[in-house]
C-alpha cells in the first residue's frame, strides 16, 4: 500500500498510467467489452465500477487540454437508449478532479472499437452498465 493512492489501483494499472505519455489513450471498459479482441495491453480490474476507478485515477492523470475533448463514451446503437445515470456518475468523478474538463463526447460503436485498437491500454472492469465504456486521453502533467 502507498499513502495517498487509492487501493483500487493495482500495481499494473499504476505502472501503465505512469508509462503513458501526452496524447496516449486508456479505455475503462465495461464487463461486456471485447477488449482482448482489440488490444494486447489489457488490465483486469474485475469487480470494480468505472465511476470508482475514475475517482481513483483522475487525481493522478491529467486530461489532455490540447484537444477539443479528452473524454469519449460509446454512443448507443440505433434502437437502443442510454441510461443517463451512467454518464452522470462518471461526470461526478470527472468534475471532482478535473472541473474544467469539457463535455464527454460520444463515438459510434465501431469508431470506439477503432480507438480501442490504438489505445495504450484497456482496463476491463466489473461495470455492468450498458454503454459504460469511457476513453481518457492523457495530457501533460503540470509541474508544481
Amino acid at each position: 500500500m502507498l499513502k495517498g493512492i487509492s487501493p483500487l489501483l493495482s500495481p499494473e494499472l499504476l505502472a501503465t498510467l505512469c508509462r503513458m505519455g501526452h496524447g496516449d489513450e486508456i479505455i475503462l471498459a465495461d464487463a461486456h467489452f471485447p477488449a482482448e479482441s482489440f488490444n494486447e495491453n489489457v488490465i483486469r480490474a474485475d469487480g470494480l465500477r468505472i465511476d470508482h476507478l475514475l475517482d481513483a485515477i483522475l487525481p493522478l492523470l491529467e486530461l489532455d487540454a490540447y484537444v477539443e475533448t479528452p473524454l469519449f463514451m460509446m454512443a448507443a446503437v440505433e434502437g437502443d437508449t442510454l441510461d443517463p445515470q451512467v454518464e452522470t456518475s462518471y461526470r461526478a468523478a470527472i468534475e471532482k478532479h478535473a472541473p474544467d474538463a469539457p463535455a464527454t463526447a460520444r463515438l459510434d460503436r465501431f469508431d470506439f472499437y477503432d480507438r480501442a485498437r490504438s489505445a495504450f491500454a484497456v482496463v476491463m472492469t466489473g461495470e455492468t452498465a450498458k454503454y459504460g465504456n469511457i476513453l481518457l486521453k492523457k495530457g501533460v502533467t503540470p509541474i508544481h
